[in-house]
């Protein structure tokens, strides 16, 4: 199975979880091309190319990093263009994404990450992938923000993604692959 993992990382946090992500694929004999996003980074990627596409962001007021988007709207309206994106979308049972974000959630909890997820989902949707997936993974604040770890509707979330975390996203992943696989 061919795999895109493409994720945008400012703190280190969806870095993390990326890292399990490839790992735990390449341990499944899956072949992985692992991008991080980069601000001002053209399309020169086709997630058409991929069986299975895993895109991750951290959360920044609600939705993805802005390189994400920037980048997401590029794509969307290249494949418009294209005529791969057509009205209404038609599904591409071949393809399948994840989509998932690391958040801290210190007001709201999980209701802060989920309009990022969503919106990540749309360029698959439109595309026609089946979202097999919409992760929601705890993650650290940093810098100017880290006492927001210790407080907020989350509680103590100092350190995380750790290893638990990890280790779950591990089992996600295989879950993926499975579901990909029958």
């Amino acid at each position: 199975m061919n795999i895109l993992n493409l994720y945008y990382s400012s703190t280190g946090n969806t870095t993390r979880v990326a890292k399990a992500i490839e790992e735990t694929a390449v341990q499944q004999n899956h072949s992985v091309d692992t991008v991080r996003i980069k601000p001002g980074m053209e399309p020169g990627i086709d997630v058409l190319a991929y069986d299975l596409v895993f895109a991750g962001s951290g959360v920044y007021e609600w939705l993805p990093g802005k390189p994400v988007m920037t980048l997401f709207s590029k794509l969307a309206k290249q494949y418009r263009l294209n005529g791969l994106i057509q009205q209404p979308a038609e599904r591409r049972r071949t393809k399948q994404a994840v989509v998932y974000c690391t958040y801290g959630g210190t007001h709201t909890g999980a209701n802060e990450a989920i309009p990022t997820v969503k919106y990540m989902g749309q360029l698959f949707d439109h595309l026609g992938f089946e979202l097999a997936g919409e992760w929601y993974i705890v993650g650290e604040f940093h810098g100017a923000y880290l006492d927001f770890s210790k407080k907020g509707k989350l509680g103590n979330i100092t350190g995380r993604p750790n290893e638990s975390d990890l280790q779950s996203i591990a089992e996600m992943v295989k879950g993926a692959l499975n579901i990909k696989a029958a």
